[in-house]
């Protein structure tokens, strides 16, 4: 089975292209694959299909739909960095005809366009859609409660913007598992741990549901923006958000939000299910 492996700023996929949905890909097949000592390796699993081939798509079924899997075999809604690098294969192996194209999600539809791209390197805007604000609430990690913005991105995220934290106290904090509201977060919850904005920028780290600390994560980038600028008492503007795994660009406006940022496609192979 052939397979690709990238990332878009270090959050990192495994590619498998599966026009019809032929492969049967399990949980255990998505944690035997994503497995860093005994499988290739990832944070997730991309596999390329047609929408049509997808039991619970509600999208159009000619659109290239992204199945997204979580390392721990789960199905995700939506994935940021994901779609980036989807659209970075999709266009760079002539699998559409244009720059400018949708792909289909379990959030709904994304419109993505590819600003520069060759085999192995590109830059892609993403479509985000309206950040839907659900409220505030808490978590826990190792005893120190943070407080946050739920944001729903298509997936949930608590947005946790700590006051007077700098970005090297960020890099010293050590996230586990975080203990949250069940019953405001019933599908499981992304928490982000922001720095306060300051020159339109902000530094953020993530602990992805189902996945565990990720390098970078595209939802929560635009959900730790819209969190960073609801605190300096803004609605919409410019937010740079820099990761462990690079720097991406997140524009919020009162009709939307978009995610502009690198993909990488770093290896290509075969593998045995």
């Amino acid at each position: 089975m052939p397979f690709a492996k990238g990332h878009a700023t270090e959050n990192d996929f495994i590619i498998i292209p599966d026009v019809d949905a032929s492969i049967n890909l399990t949980p255990d097949t998505v944690v035997a694959l994503c497995d860093r000592r005994a499988g290739i390796g990832a944070d997730g699993i991309l596999r390329v299909v047609k929408a049509a081939a997808i039991e619970d798509s509600t999208v159009d079924p000619a659109l290239w739909f992204m199945d997204y899997r979580n390392a721990d075999g789960s199905l995700a809604e939506m994935c940021g960095n994901g779609v980036r690098l989807f659209a970075h294969w999709l266009y760079s192996r002539r699998l559409v005809d244009s720059a400018s194209f949708d792909i289909g999600t379990r959030a709904g539809v994304r419109h993505v366009e590819v600003l520069e791209a060759n085999a192995t390197a590109a830059r892609v805007r993403v479509d985000m859609g309206l950040p839907e604000v659900t409220g505030l609430s808490t978590c826990d990690m190792n005893g120190q409660v943070f407080a946050g913005l739920g944001v729903d991105m298509g997936n949930p995220h608590l947005a946790c913007v700590v006051p007077g934290l700098s970005s090297a106290d960020l890099a010293a904090l050590e996230l586990n598992a975080p203990s949250f509201d069940q019953e405001f977060f019933p599908q499981g919850v992304n928490v982000e741990i922001v720095t306060e904005l300051s020159a339109d920028t902000v530094s953020m780290r993530v602990w992805e549901r189902g996945v565990g600390e990720t390098r970078s994560c595209g939802t929560g980038t635009v959900a730790a923006a819209c969190a960073a600028l609801a605190d300096a008492g803004k609605g919409t503007g410019t937010v740079w958000v820099q990761v462990p795994g690079g720097e991406v660009e997140v524009e919020l406006s009162e009709n939307g939000s978009t995610l502009t940022g690198p993909s990488a496609i770093i290896a290509l192979g075969e593998l045995t299910i």
